[in-house]
């Protein structure tokens, strides 16, 4: 009899752990699949909190329009700079001084990085040079390029150039020194030319650095663009700026300041997926 009881206990615990198990794999997929989820939820979320936030302190402080509009009037301003075209107009002339600030800050960076780091003594030469001109802040600086170069597009591009020069320097001599001097005695014993060792061997190690330093280059490029605007302007997201603030259009300045954010995002996200193609490449190699 005891050994009877005994199975039937054993039976039941056994029965009741199989019912259970079901519970506890579904409980863990559930969790597994949120975790996965969370870094696509999150930021929808914040964003969501965020308006929530704002809409909150706007109408707690019942702050007039022209001190701190709320979403809704935000919105409505976006809606009627894009049915109008103000927008665009405005952020067609800043994405195209943003282009030519990078293709000219970076071609220049890369190049004399380069050389720098391929040359002690030239490093020795143009470092005290390039550090100094780095304690001149870009918005003092601005004002003489206009002066020089005019109130055109060249003096806008020429500010966003200068603005992204110095980070992109830095990391293309970082990177062009991080190869690895094993694999450049190798390359060297196999009577590599000098095209073949920089296609070969420099570029993909310092691949990683330049891909850095072009996240930071991209995202400081909308702030030099506007810093010209700023200065002297008739068009562009940074005069539409300066026009809102004269006017008080303090909805205007919102849209056109995440107008600014959506194009420093896009700009990032072109330089993370670039980043994620070239790096997986060069790990199948």
């Amino acid at each position: 009899m005891i050994d009877q009881q005994y199975e039937k206990e054993n039976l039941s615990k056994r029965q009741a752990g199989h019912e259970d198990m079901p519970l506890v794999v579904l409980a863990e997929r559930v969790a597994g699949a949120l975790r996965r989820q969370s870094q696509y939820l999150f930021p929808p979320l914040i964003v969501l909190l965020t308006l929530l936030l704002w809409t909150l302190i706007v109408r707690l402080g019942n702050y007039p329009t022209f001190i701190l509009p709320g979403p809704g009037d935000v919105y409505r301003k976006l809606a009627l700079v894009l049915g109008d075209g103000l927008l665009w107009r405005h952020a067609r002339i800043t994405l195209v001084e943003i282009s030519g600030g990078l293709a000219l800050g970076l071609s220049a960076a890369t190049a004399l990085g380069y050389g720098m780091a391929k040359s002690r003594a030239l490093e020795r030469f143009l470092a005290p040079y390039i550090v100094a001109s780095q304690s001149i802040p870009i918005v003092a600086l601005a004002p003489l390029l206009v002066i020089w170069f005019g109130t055109g597009r060249l003096s806008k591009v020429l500010v966003c150039a200068l603005t992204i020069f110095f980070p992109m320097l830095v990391n293309t001599i970082v990177g062009v020194r991080s190869v690895d001097p094993d694999l450049a005695a190798l390359i060297r014993s196999l009577k590599a030319t000098r095209w073949q060792t920089f296609a070969m061997l420099e570029v993909p190690s310092a691949l990683p650095m330049l891909l850095g330093g072009l996240k930071v280059s991209v995202t400081l490029s909308v702030i030099g663009a506007v810093v010209g605007e700023f200065v002297a302007a008739d068009r562009g997201l940074g005069f539409l700026i300066n026009v809102a603030r004269g006017n008080f259009d303090t909805p205007l300045m919102f849209v056109a300041l995440l107008t600014l954010v959506v194009m420093a995002l896009l700009l990032y996200l072109v330089v993370v997926l670039a980043e994620s193609l070239l790096l997986h490449r060069r790990r199948s190699r």
